[in-house]
Parts: C-alpha cells; structure tokens; sequence
C-alpha cells in the first residue's frame, strides 16, 4: 500500500516533516550559547545585552503561543506548521546578514514567531492522528527532537561555525526551514479525513472549532486554578532547562574552569543527551503507567537537586557538573507532562489552546529568566 494512503504510515511522514521544522527550532533556540563569543566581537554587547538578545527569540515565541493554539484549533498544522518553516528561514536570512545589533535582536525575534507556532501545530496533529494513550509518548517523542536539535546546536554547531564562520552557517539553516516547511504543506492534514483516509482505530474525529466557542474555552482556562498550576511548572522548568542550556551553562564553564568554547559545548551536549533521553522516556513511562503528577513530583524533586549542585559548591569538579547538566536536561521529559495533563482536562476540539496557553508560559521563563541571570 502507497505509505501516503494508509493512514498509520501517513501519520508518521507527516509527524516527520513538523519534526524536521522542529528540530530547525531548537537549534535555533539554543544556538547562542556556541556563537555567543562571535556575537559579542561583532555587536560588541555586554552579558546582559547578549541574554536579552537570546531572549528576544523567546519574547515573540512566548506571545504567540495562545494565537497559535486558536490558529493549530481551526486552521490545522498543514497551514500554520509550513508558513512558521518560512517565517522562521526569513528571520534566520535576516539574522545572517544582520549588520548591528538592533537589526540581530529583531531578526531574532522573526525566528521566534516563525517557531512558536510549530511544537503547538505538532501536538494538534498528534491530538487528530494518535489515541489518547499515546499522547504523552508523542509529546515526549517530540521533546525528544528538542533534544536532537539541542544537541546539534552544541559541538556540531561549533564545529560547523569554526568552519565555515556563523553567518554562512545560520545562512544554511535558513535554507533546510524551507525545505522542512514545504515537506510539511506537502504531508500535514488536520485529520485521516481531511487527507481523504480512513480513520484510525480509538482516534475520535474532532470537532471543528469556532472563534466564539474557542473564547469560552480560554475563559474557562483563565479561571482554573490548575492551569496555572500546570503553567507555573512549565515556566519554572522550561525556562530553567533553556537558560542553563540554552545559553549560560558555556559561559559558565568558560569563565569559571578556562574551558574553551568547544570543550564546553560538550557539557551542554550532555544537557541536550538528557533531553532526547528524558523526553520520550518519561513520556513513555507516563503512559505505560497510566499517571502524569506521579512522575511529575518525583522527576521535579530530581531536577531541584541537580540545579542545587552549582550554587551550593560554587565550582565542584568537572564530572559532577557534567552530570548536573544531563540531568536538568532529562527535566525536559518531566516538565511536558504538563501538556498531556492540560490537554486531558479540556475538550478534544480545544486542545491546542488549552497546550498551547501552558506551553506560553514555559516560554515567558525562557523570557525572563536568560536575561536575569545575564
């Protein structure tokens, strides 16, 4: 059977062309920590501009995250997933050819409106095409391409901007995400029946969604005291594992060990090791088991031990950190079950705003907490 008319095969090439336009993300996201010398020489920044810099990518990313679930509700990721690939390849173009900083931040930032309707868009398809105990595996699959990109946005990507330099390499970048987005367009449907298939065994058919219908839902979430319970975990966790991961955990060893940027970056390639592992993981576990606080608590009491190491011991030894780093980044798989919880409390048809308003507010950490610790 053609893989494009069995709809178990179909869901797989079309979830692998979101997750290629994923994976661009994350390394967007997390490139700054490799290229922050670079930046700094040529904008000639201080410590708190280059945090604001990384942070503007997660300022507009953050914004977005309620529109987008509206969007992801009516629209479907066929539409908003390819025009987020050619946003963010936009916003990478301008980025590399950037003369100053004003023109990086705002290029930046172009990249983070691009991206941030992409993890939603994929979480709306999964919500269409898999059943509901496959949800938090699928979730954590796809945090697991965070981690694969996260880890192409360290050593890789320091290799490839010694190499080539980092304007030609965020230049090539640019080039995949249309590449990526035209995949998408190409393979993505809102459902087995809008792609013209059968439906799939104990995957419902949503419901369309209108404009009014989806403003009672954001009412409704806007009073739930465990929403906000839920986006409180996301803000602290995501935007934790961002920070330290995504920008300062290279500083960090540059200026306190003398470690070259190289050498750092494989500290927070093991970061990003813990992020594909801890993903899928810990979703999979979740759904064997049939729970999401469980593993939530015990996973987040981990998390707070390996970010206490550093500023109890100030510089322990070079192993400790490099196992303090894999394990906050295995805090990602913990801190996307949030998702999963707030998707099952919300109607099927609403739930790309219900993830889409607590994905908002992992982001808003990764606003926040970059610049304060710069």
């Amino acid at each position: 059977m053609n893989p494009l008319s069995d709809p178990t095969r179909r869901r797989w090439l079309a979830w692998g062309a979101l997750a290629s336009v994923f994976l661009l993300v994350n390394v967007h996201r997390l490139s700054t920590a490799v290229v922050s010398e670079q930046l700094t020489a040529d904008f000639g920044v201080t410590a708190a501009q280059l945090g604001t810099l990384h942070a503007s990518f997660f300022v507009i990313y953050a914004s977005i995250q309620i529109p987008t679930g509206v969007l992801a509700d009516r629209y479907g990721p066929r539409y908003v997933g390819s025009a987020g690939a050619v946003v963010l390849s936009f916003g990478a173009a301008g980025f590399a050819a950037s003369g100053g900083y004003v023109g990086a931040a705002l290029s930046r930032a172009v990249i983070g409106l691009g991206s941030g309707v992409i993890f939603v868009s994929i979480l709306r398809f999964c919500a269409n095409w898999y059943r509901v105990d496959e949800f938090a595996t699928m979730a954590g699959l796809t945090s697991g391409v965070a981690g694969v990109g996260a880890i192409l946005a360290t050593t890789p990507l320091a290799v490839a901007v010694g190499r080539f330099g980092w304007r030609p390499t965020v230049g090539g970048l640019a080039v995949f995400g249309v590449v990526s987005g035209s995949a998408v367009f190409v393979l993505a449907r809102q459902s087995p029946a809008a792609a013209g298939l059968d439906p799939i065994e104990n995957v419902p058919e949503q419901a369309s969604v209108t404009l009014a219908e989806t403003g009672g839902y954001l009412r409704e979430l806007a009073r739930d005291p465990e929403q906000w319970l839920l986006s409180s975990v996301f803000f602290s966790g995501m935007g934790t594992i961002l920070t330290v991961i995504g920008l300062w955990g290279v500083p960090y060893l540059v200026a306190v060990y003398g470690l070259d940027v190289t050498t750092a970056s494989y500290f927070t390639l093991l970061g990003s090791v813990g992020i594909l592992v801890g993903g899928p993981g810990v979703g999979w576990i979740s759904d064997r088991v049939g729970r999401r606080l469980l593993p939530m608590i015990v996973g987040f009491g981990v998390f707070a031990l390996a970010l206490a190491v550093i500023p109890l011991f100030g510089s322990p030894p070079l192993p400790v950190v490099a196992a303090a780093y894999f394990l906050v980044g295995s805090g990602m798989g913990v801190s996307i079950l949030a998702l999963p919880v707030i998707k099952e409390r919300s109607p099927a048809e609403a739930s790309g705003v219900a993830t889409g308003t607590v994905n908002g507010a992992g982001f808003f950490g990764a606003t926040v907490l970059p610049t304060l610790m710069g």
